[in-house]
Order: C-alpha cells, then structure tokens, then sequence
C-alpha cells in the first residue's frame, strides 16, 4: 500500500505485518481527506483484506469526469494532462507477491500517488469555480461505499430477476470461494450459474453439470451441497 504526503510518500508492505493494526486508525479518520484515483477499487480491495473502510474520500477520476464530462480516465492520462509526464507502467503486471521488491517496482509504486494531492489540488480550484466540488466529494462517497460494501451483497444484484434456486447457486459459489480464498469467478463464472441452474431443472444430468465446474473438488461439493 502507498500513502503520499505533501513531503513524503510511504510504501507499506502489507505481507509484513497486520497493517489493518496499524493504518485502521488514520484512515478510518473522518477529519483527514484521502486523495484516491478509482476510490471505489481501493476500498474493495483494503476493506476485504485489511478491515479497513475508508469514508472521506476525494477521488480524482470522478472529478475529471465531472470537469470535463467524458468517461472515466485513468491515473496515467489524468498526470499527463496536469503535468506533461508521461508515467512508465511496465511494472503494473510484475510480480508483487515476490521479495524483495526490485528498485523499479518501489519506484513505480512511489509514482502511483505522488501526483495525487497535486491533481486534488488543481482540480479543487476547478471544481470551485464552477460550483461542483461539493457534488465530486458526494459521489467519491458513493463511489467508496460501494468499495466498502458487503461483495456478495452487491454481486447478488446482478441475480435480482433471477429464481431462488439460481441464488442458492450464486450464494454456495460465494460461499465456497470464500473459504479456499479464491475468486468466485474460479469456482464457477457468473455466466455458467443459469446454465447450472437449467441443466437441473431437465434431470441432473451429471456429465452436463461436469464440465461447467473448474474442477472435480469444486464440482463434488456443488453435489454434496445440493444432495445430488
């Protein structure tokens, strides 16, 4: 995880220690404002993995979508655009899980926000101007507690219109992903459930069922769970 300061930026190696002990406090603080490009991505990830929520959020791409009214942009173009540098991005796709960490990995972290308070900063005195710095924080509030929110609740709206049987489907995925720490996407894809569904309803077909499963471990406790 990087923090940014206006003097100093912190790299904070979350597999070393239990950062949620340490940074719960600061940025669970609703008097300090947290500068975030895609806010809603960030409290995803920290409020999964370190219990951490986020809530005084002010997020740089939203901002630039009201600005300017387009779709969303991303960290590199809107750092282009303030300042004519054009970020390298090669390390986005190296290997984070490996220590140490290489010299151009910290340094490519370290440029993920050391723009971000600068961008706030010119984008507030925009925003001002025209009478939107208050609807930016409102919907970077939304944006974050959307992040924040509870995965299996807001990934069950996509099944609203969907039958209680695809939903006890849906819930065994989320369920069983959550215990082998694994994306639900791994164990079953959002588009194979109302198949699953529709090959059970014609007769159990167990062949059928088989091959929309991403392996036997999986597939045998959909069978267990649902008493086939």
């Amino acid at each position: 995880m990087q923090i940014a300061t206006k003097g100093e930026i912190y790299l904070v190696d979350c597999k070393k220690f239990k950062a949620d002990d340490i940074l719960k406090g600061l940025l669970e603080d609703p008097d300090k404002k947290f500068i975030i490009h895609a806010s809603r991505s960030d409290t995803t990830v920290i409020s999964k993995c370190l219990n951490i929520f986020i809530k005084n959020v002010f997020d740089v791409q939203v901002a630039e979508k009201k600005l300017n009214n387009i779709d969303s942009e991303s960290y590199r173009s809107i750092v282009d655009k303030y300042f004519s540098i054009k970020l390298n991005k090669s390390e986005t796709n190296s290997n984070w899980l490996k220590r140490p960490l290489t010299r151009k990995q910290i340094d490519y972290a370290s440029e993920d926000v050391l723009f971000l308070i600068e961008i706030y900063e010119k984008q507030k005195r925009l925003l001002m101007k025209k009478n939107l710095y208050d609807e930016v924080l409102v919907e970077s509030l939304n944006e974050a507690n959307l992040g924040n929110a509870d995965l299996i609740q807001s990934r069950l709206k996509k099944f609203k219109s969907s039958n209680v049987f695809d939903k006890k489907i849906f819930l065994w995925r989320e369920d069983l992903s959550k215990n082998l720490n694994i994306p639900p996407s791994f164990v079953v894809k959002d588009k194979k459930i109302k198949i699953i569904s529709n090959i059970l309803k014609e007769g159990n077909n167990l062949d059928r069922l088989r091959q929309h499963f991403s392996n036997e471990e999986v597939f045998y406790d959909f069978l267990e769970e649902f008493k086939i």
